[in-house]
């Protein structure tokens, strides 16, 4: 675990999150709706990529695990295992650096 300040812990995550095409895909066509795990994967092999539904699920853990997309709801499906329904959690990802250093003096003194 990395004795970073909070917020650099969570820009670390969003970067970790970011750094794949992919995931700017799913943000981009979760938008500001919600799509389920099914329209995901539709929608990026539609666009070409080879994806196995395990992969899909690690892009989207990872988003989560960020912050940055979360689930909205379960749908039912037909006797099997609800599906999820992904929307954005986060929209921008924003640094007070000022809000940063008042929170570091106050732990200095």
């Amino acid at each position: 675990m990395c004795n970073c300040h909070p917020q650099l812990q969570r820009l670390g995550r969003c970067i970790s999150a970011l750094h794949c095409p992919t995931r700017w895909d799913i943000i981009d066509f979760i938008g500001e709706g919600s799509k389920s795990t099914k329209e995901i994967y539709e929608f990026l092999t539609e666009r070409g990529m080879r994806l196995t539904s395990s992969g899909l699920y690690y892009h989207l853990s990872e988003l989560n695990r960020a912050d940055i997309i979360e689930v909205s709801e379960y749908r039912e499906k037909g006797g099997g295992a609800p599906e999820k329904v992904w929307k954005l959690k986060t929209k921008q990802i924003v640094i007070d650096l000022l809000d940063s250093e008042v929170t570091d003096h106050e732990e200095r003194d």
